[in-house]
């Protein structure tokens, strides 16, 4: 009786799993010959709560919405034979992979998170950014014959209702002269006699360089070993990739490499074509207080000569004095990234630059002060000089020309995309199956 009740159960067990997969199944739409699975959207829900991303708008409307635009994309970009790069995908996979590691702690972290392996996240990963990709080459194609002039950015501007037009925060334009403490020969002695020693315990094996890593590493990498990830020559600094890409195989340890970022020592782990995955100890020579306190005097007596003697101006200085490679040549003046302006938010300077910055008068420049150099995280010192401050204000197109420009740029994208989607649907068969219709879409799927 035990027996039967036993088998009983587990047929029972495997009638609710098939139910529950064919619910997992059920095609919510059809965009052409693709279906859209409702287990499709529970998952693209699911990877939106984990990022927390907010969506405008019901969940079960929006993003099956959001997946049959894709759909659309993809099928132009089959019909242009769009291909992107496997190098350039596995790059970007692989830095993400990376990233989620450093920032989470440790492989096993991340897989505890994200609830998947990592082999399982980067073949989700490497679908969905080519998936990315194709989409946004099929975008640029469509949008790449816009014009835009002065006159055109005007009447956009002047036709904006007033409550479209933005409010730009505070920003701010910087100069930099900035230079590199001193670092004493010995103390280069002390970090390449340290990376030999490990080199030889690991080349003897008696321990294992992920180990050293982990114990002596001052990168971010020493938290998984050392190991970078599979990354192409342009994604490494030249000194470290003419190394790496000649070790021959993963069984002895390179000789000691110095960057920019200080001194390393590398192992092979695996070449796949272009690519390469290695891992790497790095240490940086420490700078001593004295030597410090010499290029802050050094910046000091320079700041004086700017401001008190009048030798020379901010300007005419920074070619000559500053180490800084990225601002040198452009008479100090610092660059922001993100928008490639010379303006900055606040919030958007190195914390340290934005601290000084924020007690100075335009036209000012600062005292020497210390610094972490936001590219190799090794200190520096410098000076600064506010060169314009913009208080915060309604956007207007004196002050803001770039900002509305890209306004209007992409107003006329969107218009582009929205016109050129309006017609694939009305060329492409469309099913909305029960339970999925009650939206209230943004474009018209539902034609009859």
């Amino acid at each position: 009786m035990k027996k039967i009740t036993l088998i009983l159960g587990a047929l029972a067990a495997i009638a609710f799993a098939q139910t529950r997969n064919n619910i997992a199944e059920e095609v919510a739409w059809e965009v052409g010959d693709q279906l859209i699975y409702k287990s499709d959207i529970e998952s693209a829900y699911q990877d939106l709560q984990r990022s927390q991303t907010k969506l405008n708008g019901d969940p079960y409307c929006v993003i099956p919405e959001r997946l049959a635009i894709e759909k659309l994309f993809l099928h132009q970009a089959d019909l242009d034979t769009v291909e992107v790069p496997e190098s350039r995908i596995s790059a970007q996979v692989e830095s993400q992979i990376n990233y989620y590691i450093a920032s989470i702690g440790s492989r096993e972290k991340v897989e505890t998170y994200f609830g998947s392996t990592i082999p399982e996240m980067r073949e989700k990963m490497r679908e969905q950014l080519t998936t990315q990709l194709r989409i946004e080459e099929v975008q640029r194609n469509l949008t790449k014959d816009i014009k835009t002039t002065p006159s055109d950015v005007r009447r956009y501007f002047d036709a904006l209702p007033k409550d479209s037009i933005p409010y730009v925060p505070m920003q701010v334009e910087v100069q930099i002269i900035s230079i590199n403490p001193k670092i004493r020969p010995e103390e280069i002695d002390y970090v390449k006699a340290k990376l030999r020693e490990i080199s030889e315990n690991v080349n003897s094996g008696k321990e294992t360089f992920s180990w050293n890593a982990i114990r002596w590493s001052e990168d971010p990498s020493s938290s998984r070993g050392g190991e970078l990830g599979f990354m192409s020559k342009s994604q490494l600094v030249p000194e470290y990739a003419a190394v790496a890409f000649n070790l021959p195989d993963a069984s002895k340890v390179s000789r000691i490499v110095e960057t920019q970022y200080g001194f390393h020592i590398i192992q092979l782990i695996e070449k796949r074509g272009d690519r390469i995955n290695t891992r790497h100890i790095l240490l940086k020579p420490k700078v001593k207080e004295e030597d410090l306190i010499e290029a802050i005097n050094r910046l000091d007596t320079l700041q004086n000569d700017i401001v008190v003697n009048k030798a020379f101006t901010f300007e005419e200085a920074a070619p000559y004095l500053s180490q800084d490679k990225d601002t040198r040549n452009s008479r100090g003046q610092m660059v922001n990234q993100r928008t490639g302006t010379s303006r900055f938010e606040m919030s958007q300077l190195p914390q340290e630059i934005a601290k000084v910055v924020d007690t100075l008068k335009v036209g000012e420049v600062s005292r020497a002060f210390i610094m972490t150099d936001p590219t190799t995280y090794r200190e520096k010192v410098a000076i600064v000089k506010l060169s314009n401050r913009i208080e915060p204000h309604q956007a207007n197109l004196a002050d803001d020309y770039q900002m509305i420009k890209g306004m209007y740029e992409s107003a006329q994208k969107y218009e582009i995309l929205k016109e050129w989607l309006e017609k694939k649907i009305n060329e492409t068969y469309i099913r909305i199956e029960d339970g999925w219709r009650d939206c209230d879409f943004e474009h018209n799927w539902m034609k009859n």
